[in-house]
Parts: C-alpha cells; sequence; structure tokens
C-alpha cells in the first residue's frame, strides 16, 4: 500500500521560511515523478511543482518561481518543498502526489496517490 505523508508546515510571518517534507512508502519515489499541490479555503487546487522520477526535470509554477525549490533525496524516498520569502498568499494545505509517469508533470489527473497534506499559515 502506498504512503505519503507530508510533515514541516506552521505558522510563519511573512518573509520568513519552511521546508516541507514527504516521505514515501509502498512505491519508490525514484522512478515516478512527484509534486506539490496547494488548496486554500474555497480555491481550487493549484498546482506549486513537480520533480521527475530521475529528477533531471523540475518545474515550478510561475507563483513561486525563485521562491520555492523541489527537491528529492532517493535514498530516503524523501521529497521536499523549500519555501522562503513566504507571503500571506502561500496559506493553504499543501499535498504531495505521486503519479503513475515518470515524467514532470502540473496536471492532477496524472498523480495517482496523495498524502493527507500539511497547513502553512503566513501572517502579515
Amino acid at each position: 500500500q502506498v504512503q505519503l505523508v507530508e510533515s514541516g508546515g506552521g505558522l510563519v510571518q511573512a518573509g520568513g521560511s519552511l521546508r516541507l517534507s514527504c516521505a514515501a512508502s509502498g512505491r519508490t519515489l525514484n522512478r515516478y515523478a512527484s509534486a506539490w499541490f496547494r488548496q486554500a479555503p474555497g480555491k481550487e487546487r493549484e498546482f506549486v511543482a513537480s520533480i521527475s522520477g530521475n529528477g533531471g526535470a523540475i518545474a515550478h509554477a510561475d507563483s513561486v518561481k525563485g521562491r520555492f525549490t523541489i527537491s528529492k533525496d532517493n535514498a530516503k524516498d524523501t521529497m521536499y518543498l523549500q519555501m522562503n520569502s513566504l507571503k500571506p498568499e502561500d496559506t493553504a494545505v499543501y499535498h504531495c502526489a505521486m503519479a503513475g509517469v515518470i515524467y514532470s508533470t502540473p496536471y492532477p489527473k496524472d498523480y495517482n496517490y496523495w498524502g493527507q497534506g500539511t497547513q502553512v499559515t503566513v501572517s502579515s
């Protein structure tokens, strides 16, 4: 059974930083693409960043480009999202997801497995 468990969320002031982690079990991150999505109250789920199975292809949404960085440690089967210069509009529940494909993709339909999410709240 595949499980994705996020951690690292919390409350931070605007301009601060957080690092989210996503630990995978039951299926390795080494082979399949994975990503971070977020959803704020009353809003649609939004793509944040994705990384291919081999880590060679990375994409970030325009709204986070230059502030957030996706990475992963294949040896630990863990994916990360380093978030710097946080803004109040970054407040959301952040979910990690694992795809059924190996290439980096921003589309939720490509992701078969989802974590429960971790809350990130940025105060102004």
